[in-house]
């Protein structure tokens, strides 16, 4: 800045950072934000020299280009840039839309409209899991996520990260033996962890340490284990690249975007491309589009229409059997779960209650401020980390198959409970007086006592319809990827209800399934994006008044595509 003259001051350098906390989310117009801080800047400047400027203030005039410095990924939030991403833009003009390569008509079927398949579509940006968990360590939460990962997944992902190039895991590494680098970041968090469980006295230092603890070779810059050599997708999941389809219901792509206003979007790619199955991302969604579609009949069988409308939502020409996708998906789920978890306890207010309520043998722990399903574990120890992270609010154990350990597990560690659930012998509760039978620790108001009926028969409702009856991989023994895509529906129907009708009734999953699963649509397919038109009508209009239609960029399972929406 040159030194202030009367009325007149010359800014020669102006530097804007934009910090994103709570979230992945760069709120609905993305694109949009470089404008916006331009039309910030003015009164940013005139409040920083509000000691030199008298009267009415100047008339500010920007004559260079401003260059935006954001922290964010170059494909919207799943890999981090390492020295952050610059932006240009000239004053006065918006930031254009990129121009969309123009649709082969050669390779739509005029007659049908239906989509044909093209060249496998892929993200510009490599999809690792490196950029995940070192986004996580820059948002300090990548210690909140290790203490939730089974062992299993630990190992795994280890695995991954020691196929990276040994010389970015050490600045100054050049010319070292690869195996010799010493362990740093992310990487080194996860090896502490994983001895900590262990019990070993010290964990590993180097990359030879770490592949010795794993059981594999110490991967160097260029080796790929052998697994990732040979793993092949499930399906040839290639993307349609031009055409249109209709489909029965367009709640599975009304899901997007409010998962990638949580972050869970954009963790997607990178846990699946640890466990090598980037390349089955397809089938993920389609199992997401499962869990809102209609419950199978006879407890399996999917009926063409529903069918349809997954693969269109995955992209792909028709979805196979997900049972052994289910298998081979299993370690990279508590990274997925553990990013909603952590989305929903940083937003939840210590003043409202959490709901405990038995599901599959183990425990599902909801948000009672809009039914928002928080997490699931084989036992209630596991689920204090969360009901910590949220603020140790009240717990309300709601009457159900629970595991017999569950009303203890609480107690125990200081968790003030409240349920309608008769405690066994040793369970440290005692009867409250009330007009109904309930136990309590203490510490819970009354007010609770009155609405604890009311709250059990809505999560009641959630787990009957959304983790019971809405099966998306109904022959699979284990029950991980529908629980984990269960938790991401439920989410994003939550954030849809309470979007749209939390002003005038309660909302809850359950109301927006209801609601949205027989609204069709039309699927268009282009090189550049897949639109969704919606037809005409209330409930177009109440999605797009909630702002529950802007656009997503960026979707993995359709190679980076962006996701739009449109009314007719």
């Amino acid at each position: 800045m040159s030194t202030p003259t009367a009325g007149e001051i010359t800014v020669h350098q102006c530097v804007v950072r934009v910090v994103r906390r709570g979230g992945w989310s760069w709120g609905p117009d993305p694109r949009g934000l470089v404008q916006r801080v331009l039309d910030a800047l003015p009164d940013l400047l005139a409040a920083a020299f509000d000691e030199y400027l008298t009267g009415d203030g100047p008339d500010l005039e920007i004559t260079e280009p401003v260059r935006l410095s954001v922290r964010l990924s170059s494909r919207g939030g799943s890999v981090v840039t390492p020295h952050g991403l610059v932006l240009e833009a000239v004053p006065g003009e918006p930031v254009p839309d990129p121009v969309p390569t123009p649709l082969d008509s050669s390779k739509v079927d005029s007659q049908s409209q239906s989509p044909v398949p093209g060249t496998d579509w892929s993200p510009s940006t490599p999809v690792t899991v490196a950029a995940l968990f070192d986004e996580l360590a820059e948002r300090d939460e990548l210690a909140a996520l290790l203490p939730l990962l089974p062992e299993e997944t630990l190992r795994r992902y280890l695995s991954a990260l020691l196929v990276g190039p040994a010389a970015a895991a050490q600045p100054g590494g050049a010319g070292i033996e690869p195996s010799a680098v010493r362990l740093v970041g992310p990487a080194a968090e996860l090896t502490a962890e994983l001895a900590r469980r262990l019990s070993l006295p010290e964990p590993p230092v180097t990359r030879a340490e770490l592949a010795e603890l794993l059981g594999s070779p110490a991967a160097g810059p260029t080796e790929q284990p052998v697994a990732a050599q040979t793993a092949r997708p499930e399906v040839a999941a290639s993307t349609w690249s031009a055409g249109e389809t209709r489909v029965s219901s367009v709640l599975p792509f009304l899901l997007v975007g409010p998962l990638a206003r949580t972050g869970y979007l954009d963790a997607i790619g990178p846990a699946l491309s640890g466990v090598d199955l980037l390349a089955d991302a397809s089938l993920f969604a389609a199992a997401l589009a499962y869990k809102v579609l209609g419950a199978p009949e006879r407890g399996w069988r999917r009926t063409p229409e529903d069918d349809a409308a997954a693969a269109a939502f995955a992209g792909c020409a028709s979805v196979p059997d997900l049972t052994r996708f289910a298998q081979r998906v299993r370690p990279a789920l508590p990274v997925l779960d553990g990013v909603l978890a952590l989305s929903l306890c940083r937003g939840h207010d210590p003043v409202d209650p959490l709901l405990v309520a038995g599901v599959d043998g183990g425990v599902l722990l909801a948000d009672a401020h809009g039914m928002f399903p928080v997490a699931w574990a084989p036992t209630a120890a596991d689920l204090l980390p969360h009901w910590a992270a949220s603020g140790r609010p009240p717990v309300l154990v709601c009457d159900s198959p629970l595991p017999s350990a569950c009303l203890r597990d609480l107690a125990t560690a200081g968790v003030p409970v409240l349920t309608d659930v008769r405690p066994l012998r040793d369970d440290p509760l005692s009867r409250l007086p009330w007009r109904v039978p309930l136990w309590t620790t203490g510490g819970v108001g009354t007010r609770w006592a009155a609405e604890l009926p009311g709250l059990a028969g809505r999560l009641g409702e959630l787990v009957r319809t959304l983790f019971v009856a809405h099966r998306a991989v109904p022959l699979a023994a284990d029950r991980a990827l529908d629980r984990g895509v269960a938790l991401a529906a439920s989410l994003s129907l939550g954030m849809i209800a309470w979007q749209l009708w939390r002003e005038r009734e309660t909302p809850d999953p359950v109301l927006a399934l209801t609601r949205f699963a027989d609204l069709e649509a039309t699927v268009r397919y282009t090189p550049e994006s897949v639109r969704v038109r919606i037809p005409l009508g209330r409930r177009h209009a109440d999605l797009w008044r909630a702002g529950a239609l802007t656009d997503v960029p960026n979707v993995v399972w359709l190679g980076g595509r962006t996701l739009t929406f449109s009314g007719g």
